[in-house]
């Protein structure tokens, strides 16, 4: 499974070298709107997915550009990874963020619970 670091996406976001990336946010629209990464895409389609059912994404697949990689952003990245594998299966250049927005956000703030799963990750 492809993943990246919040602190790998924070520096591709902040180089400006985002034409040929898509952040989508995959959270239910009021998650989306209460806290994103600025510059992500929304496709509500968590709910569906935690339930099983992938038709809700694929039946989306229009809305998701080809051409660019996609950086699949859930509530803790657990989601995003059955999103991530779909797309990847469609033949997207896929990765999960890993964490999802609480990585993100542990990363942005410089938490002790983000500093210690970013040490997991790195041993992984």
């Amino acid at each position: 499974m492809s993943t990246i670091r919040p602190a790998e996406l924070d520096d591709r976001l902040e180089s400006g070298s985002t034409d040929d990336l898509l952040v989508l946010d995959i959270r239910p629209r009021d998650a989306y709107r209460t806290d994103s990464i600025d510059g992500s895409r929304n496709l509500p389609v968590y709910d569906a997915l935690r339930g099983g059912d992938e038709a809700a994404l694929r039946d989306r697949l229009d809305e998701v550009p080809a051409d660019r990689e996609v950086v699949v952003v859930c509530k803790q990245g657990m989601i995003a990874k059955r999103a991530t594998s779909l797309l990847r299966d469609e033949g997207y250049d896929a990765a999960t963020l890993l964490g999802g927005m609480g990585g993100w956000n542990g990363y942005l703030n410089g938490s002790l619970g983000y500093k210690i799963r970013s040490l997991v990750w790195k041993l992984s």
